[in-house]
């Protein structure tokens, strides 16, 4: 296994070392022992998601049940993006992307302090995540997607929205104990 380091603090690529031969490929997706010893904390819950081409799900977080996620794309492939919300971070505002997908079979660790989302640009995907903390419904909270001061260049027009990504706000509109210290 091999790891990156990306321009945002905190965040990391992770490459599993891939087995494949004429049947196909395995690889872990986990094993405790090996993710502590990168310094990643103890994971609560696993979620999947299935979402047709031109989904866009996020910007989203959790607070103050802050999560940290390691994701990745079992099938198909996405355009995954964070944007960090730490107030106090020298990197406040800015954003970082990386295609995962069932061919680089990338992982990526995001730790609490981002806003996450991702769209679909393969005909389908099954996207995976693996949190630090349980989901709280109380906590949600979003950044819009198309924030013009984030001026992220998503690879899709027009995308499949939720209805409640459809109304969050941009990120200089968000009040200030609804972001990360």
């Amino acid at each position: 296994m091999k790891t990156r380091p990306t321009p945002l603090d905190g965040l990391l690529i992770i490459e599993p070392h891939v087995f494949s031969d004429e049947r196909g490929y395995f690889y872990e997706t986990f094993q405790q022992q090996r993710y502590s010893e990168l310094g990643l904390p103890a994971f609560l819950q696993d979620n999947t998601s299935h979402s047709g081409k031109k989904v866009l799900r996020g910007l989203h977080y959790q607070l103050p049940q802050a999560q940290g996620k390691l994701v990745y794309v079992t099938r198909g492939s996405v355009w995954d993006v964070v944007v960090d919300i730490r107030r106090e971070s020298k990197t406040f505002g800015q954003w970082f992307g990386i295609t995962l997908s069932d061919e680089n079979h990338l992982q990526f660790y995001i730790p609490p302090g981002f806003a996450h989302g991702f769209c679909v640009v393969s005909e389908g995907a099954d996207f995976h995540y693996k949190c630090t903390d349980f989901y709280a419904p109380n906590g949600e909270h979003g950044i819009a997607w198309n924030d013009p001061t984030l001026n992220i260049p998503w690879p899709i027009k027009n995308p499949i929205l939720s209805p409640k990504d459809k109304v969050y706000s941009n990120l200089n509109e968000v009040a200030g104990e609804n972001l990360f210290p």
